[in-house]
């Protein structure tokens, strides 16, 4: 995938670069049997109170139905095509099982129409198959990790995050994550080999404001703007800068950890993610 910068003909398009879109299997449109609405919440819950801000409007989508369990085993798939998915950073591809059945997984980088993918228990550790983490190589790059066997992946699923297989220790196998975090998790879970498509997204510069909004991100006010009513950084005489940053809620906005000291997962952590200074 690679990035488009635009001529500068317009005041939005100076600073613009997005994807090129060249990853994308062209003219193919969504499969229908695949496509489900989506209402938009508004940032309100079930109350009709707002409870979320700076949510709100843009395009309206259609949600993609995708496989993250890979439970269909030892069955032959072929991609048909990579698409874009409006709901998430990375790419889908559509694959045909040899029985007839369409499913779409999230698109590993590099992987192209025409190409075959199978998940199970021993197939080959190759980009896009679908394999427990007993079986895959060390030092594998892998995506769609699962915590419990059989419930699906949940880590590693934005454009071109992965994590790393480093070692494996009786029943558990020690994955470094994208935050830099190392993990514990079961050998019996499953993952994808590979990177996620789409690498580049985080490189991508919207140059307008409007683009926001086609997302459906509404604007943003900021702390030291409003009244100290509303925000522990607001008010003051003049233009106060105010004071130590912070949420809110009043917790402190930069290296404050907020993780209970008391979750249960923390069993599973060898080792903490690194800090963003």
């Amino acid at each position: 995938m690679s990035l488009k910068k635009y001529k500068p003909v317009t005041p939005g398009q100076r600073f613009k670069e997005i994807s090129a879109f060249d990853d994308i299997t062209p003219g193919v449109k969504p499969e229908k049997t695949l496509l489900k609405p989506m209402k938009k919440s508004g940032g309100r819950n079930s109350s009709g109170r707002m409870t979320v801000r700076y949510l709100g409007g843009g395009h309206k989508r259609r949600y993609r139905e995708i496989d993250f369990r890979r439970d269909k085993d030892n069955i032959e798939g072929k991609v048909k095509s990579i698409e874009y998915d409006p709901n998430r950073s990375a790419r889908i591809a559509l694959v045909v099982y040899a029985d007839g059945e369409k499913r779409y997984i999230l698109a590993p980088d590099g992987l192209q129409a025409g190409q075959v993918v199978i998940s199970g228990d021993s197939v080959a550790p190759e980009r896009g198959n679908c394999m427990q983490l007993a079986n895959i190589p060390l030092g594998t790059d892998v995506h769609n990790i699962e915590l419990k066997p059989g419930k699906g992946g949940v880590l590693a699923r934005s454009a071109g995050s992965y994590g790393t297989l480093t070692s494996r220790d009786g029943k558990y196998a020690i994955i470094k994550l994208p935050s830099g975090e190392s993990r514990m998790v079961l050998t019996s879970c499953r993952a994808t080999v590979g990177v996620v498509s789409n690498s580049d997204n985080a490189l991508e510069k919207s140059g307008k404001a409007g683009r926001s909004r086609w997302l459906g991100r509404r604007p943003r006010t900021r702390g030291v703007a409003m009244n100290p009513v509303d925000h522990p950084m607001g008010g003051g005489e003049g233009r106060a800068s105010g004071g130590h940053p912070r949420s809110r809620t009043g917790l402190p906005a930069k290296g404050y950890k907020t993780r209970s000291k008391k979750k249960y997962s923390n069993r599973y952590i060898v080792e903490k993610r690194k800090s963003k200074k």
